[in-house]
């Protein structure tokens, strides 16, 4: 009985990413594949990104250390769970933002969110 409340209280902790879930994000998304999604879907035209060779753009702000954030756009709190939101639907979060809206599914979103959140 001990055991099934200790495994019941456990599992919230870790689904949040708290101090036993992996290291690589995967409660939110797989951070190795996000980073592949960020080349793909050419985050890099609009943002520098350290990790990503070909994003070196200048339009929008660079996104290096941006798990250390504290707010998306200067306005949101940094959570993976609403980076993603704002990664799938920027204007959804900020109406006025210049981010244009690129059609992310939301598992490439948290995927993609998965990977930021992690970089420091």
């Amino acid at each position: 009985m001990l055991y099934i409340l200790a495994c019941a209280l456990a599992w919230p902790v870790a689904a949040l990413g708290g101090a036993d879930a992996p290291s690589t994000g995967r409660a939110l998304g797989d951070a190795r594949r996000g980073a592949l999604l960020i080349a793909q879907y050419q985050c890099g035209a609009c943002h520098a990104i350290p990790g990503i060779a070909s994003a070196r753009g200048t339009d929008g702000p660079p996104l290096a250390a941006y798990g250390l954030r504290s707010y998306i756009a200067g306005r949101v709190p940094n959570r993976p769970d609403l980076l993603a939101r704002w990664i799938a639907q920027p204007s959804a979060l900020v109406p006025s933002t210049t981010m244009p809206d690129m059609g992310v599914p939301e598992q490439d979103a948290r995927d993609m969110a998965a990977w930021l959140s992690e970089q420091r």
